[in-house]
C-alpha cells in the first residue's frame, strides 16, 4: 500500500523523516504566475511576495487527471493506495482525487476526508505512513486515522481577514464588519463539516493569540496534559506568544512548529498563528505512529 496527500498538510523535516508520502501538489497564481505550492515556492518566499503585493493570491485544487496519473504510476508497484486529504468542506481536492480514481480501475483507492487541514491534517498522513511502514493492515490504520481526527482540533487567529473574505471562507458580511472593526477572530474547524466557525475573538492580533488558550480551556481543564503544533504564515513572534501563553495553562508535548504553505496561506495572509492540539491521553498506544 501507498499513500497519497495533498499539498494542504503541514509537516515538519522532522515528521518527514523515515516515511514515504505521495503528493499531488495545490497550485496558487499570484500576480498572473503559477506556483505549485512546496514545490514551486516556499513559505518564507511566499509572505515575502505577498507582503509585496496588493494583488490576491487565488488557489485550484489539482484536476482529476492529476490524480490518475499519480495513481497510475503507483499502481504499477501497488495497486492498494490510501489517498488522505485536507477537508471537503473547504477545498474540491477531495473530489478531484475521486473522480482520478475512476479513470484508473486498476487501482484500489482508499480515502480519507480529514475534515481538517495544516498541521492537523498532518498528523493523519504521518500516523497512515508510519503504520504502513511498521506493517499495519488497512482496517488498522484506517481505525487509528479516525481516532486521531476525533481527538484533535484546529484553532487559529490572523492579522487580516481579508484574505478569508476575497476567498469566500466565510460569511462576506461579517468578514467586511470585522475589517472595519478591526476584530481579530479566532476560527475553529468543525469537526461534522471541516468548515470554519468563529469560535471568538479580540481587538488585537496579540489578544486575539492570548485568547486561544481560554478557548481551548473549555474543551480540556487547565492542567490537562496536551499534544500540539503550531502554525504560522510568517510571525515567529506570534508563534511564540502563543507557546507561552499554552505553556501558562497547560502542560504541553511540542512537535516542531511549522510554517503555513503557500497555499493554505493565500487564504488566510500573512501573520496567521494556529494551532493543532488534542488531550495526550487520547493518543495513547499510538506513539509508535504518532511520535513527539
Amino acid at each position: 500500500m501507498q499513500i497519497v496527500t495533498d499539498g494542504g498538510a503541514d509537516l515538519s523535516p522532522v515528521q518527514r523523516k523515515g516515511i514515504e508520502i505521495h503528493s499531488v501538489p495545490l497550485v496558487l497564481t499570484l500576480d498572473g504566475k503559477n506556483y505549485r505550492s512546496g514545490i514551486d515556492i516556499e513559505p518564507a518566499e511566499f509572505y515575502q511576495l505577498l507582503s509585496a503585493t496588493s494583488s490576491f493570491p487565488t488557489t485550484s485544487q489539482p484536476s482529476p487527471a492529476e490524480f490518475a496519473d499519480l495513481y497510475r504510476q503507483l499502481a504499477i508497484n501497488d495497486p492498494q493506495i490510501l489517498s488522505i486529504h485536507i477537508s471537503s468542506g473547504l477545498s474540491g481536492t477531495m473530489n478531484s482525487a475521486r473522480l482520478g480514481a475512476t479513470m484508473v480501475p486498476e487501482a484500489q483507492v482508499t480515502f480519507v476526508d480529514t475534515k481538517t487541514l495544516s498541521g492537523a491534517e498532518g498528523w493523519q498522513v504521518e500516523a497512515a505512513a508510519r503504520a504502513l511502514k511498521l506493517g499495519w493492515p488497512l482496517d488498522r490504520i484506517l481505525a487509528a486515522l479516525a481516532r486521531i481526527s476525533d481527538a484533535t482540533d484546529t484553532v487559529y487567529t490572523l492579522a487580516t481577514l481579508r484574505y478569508l473574505v476575497h476567498g469566500g471562507r466565510i460569511s462576506h458580511i461579517r468578514g467586511i464588519i470585522g475589517q472595519l472593526l478591526e476584530i481579530k477572530p479566532a476560527i475553529g474547524v468543525g469537526k461534522e463539516d471541516g468548515k470554519y466557525y468563529q469560535r471568538g475573538s479580540a481587538r488585537t492580533l496579540n489578544k486575539a493569540i492570548r485568547l486561544l488558550p481560554d478557548l481551548i480551556a473549555r474543551q480540556h481543564a487547565p492542567g490537562t496534559p496536551l499534544r500540539g503544533q503550531i502554525a504560522h504564515g510568517d510571525n515567529t513572534d506570534g508563534a511564540n506568544l502563543l507557546r507561552e501563553a499554552m505553556e501558562a495553562q497547560f502542560p504541553m508535548q511540542w512537535l516542531a512548529t511549522v510554517a503555513v504553505a503557500p497555499v493554505l496561506g493565500a487564504h488566510t495572509g500573512p501573520g496567521l498563528i494556529g494551532l493543532a492540539y488534542g488531550a495526550a491521553a487520547a493518543y495513547a498506544g499510538l506513539e509508535d505512529v504518532l511520535p513527539v
